[in-house]
């Protein structure tokens, strides 16, 4: 069954302004980026921080790429009430040590078997779609979303590359759990843009307005 409403999850939060606005303008998750290479990454005490400032019912998600035990201990223990998103090469079982709801990304490279892909993650909350790029991450790049198949076991977050012009249009088509937007609402990396973000979330909702239309 589709959801009443898209989830929206704001991700590469960096500074106290840009999260309440990200708040303000309807987001129900928010991204902090654990990964060193990344220009938006901050460290799990930074995060920590920053999740404090969260109200009830907005989720916080604390992404990893291929990190270390220590790392996602550290992460786990600075975060206690965040979902975690594998971003890198996990496997179930990594995903699964940390012993906690997890997302795991997967990169839309050509051949990828999506289905496949879902069933070896039966324990993720959702698969995130990314663009296939060099390094993790997307990039800010969009994917073809006719690639993705109507069967993932599991629920999806469409993300790459998506802004206010596009995720209406992404919702229409993949009709996803929830969706991911990080350099589609920045004014630079790592740093956001309220009315940006604003204009995201009202799209998304126009979105959900034309599909219960459509339905009745």
């Amino acid at each position: 069954m589709l959801p009443e409403r898209t989830r929206i999850k704001i991700c590469g939060l960096t500074r106290e302004a840009d999260l309440d606005a990200a708040v303000a303008a309807g987001a129900d998750a928010v991204g902090f980026v654990l990964y060193p290479k990344s220009p938006r990454c901050v460290g799990a005490a930074r995060a920590a921080e920053l999740a404090r400032r969260l109200p009830p019912f907005v989720t916080p998600v604390a992404l990893l790429v291929n990190a270390s035990r220590d790392e996602i201990d550290a992460a786990r223990d600075a975060l206690p009430h965040a979902v975690l998103q594998f971003h890198g090469d996990e496997s179930r079982a990594d995903c699964e040590a940390a012993g906690r709801p997890y997302l795991r990304a997967a990169r839309m490279a050509p051949g990828l078997d999506l289905v496949d892909f879902a069933s070896r993650f039966p324990s993720a909350q959702a698969i995130l779609l990314d663009a296939h790029v060099e390094g993790y991450g997307g990039g800010g790049k969009v994917f073809d979303w006719s690639l993705i198949p109507a069967n993932v076991s599991r629920p999806v977050v469409l993300s790459g590359g998506l802004h206010a012009g596009n995720v209406t249009e992404g919702i229409l088509q993949v009709r996803p759990w929830a969706v991911d937007v990080s350099s589609g609402v920045e004014a630079a990396k790592g740093i956001k843009d309220a009315a940006a973000m604003r204009r995201f979330c009202e799209a998304v909702r126009e979105a959900d307005a034309r599909i219960a239309d459509s339905e009745t």
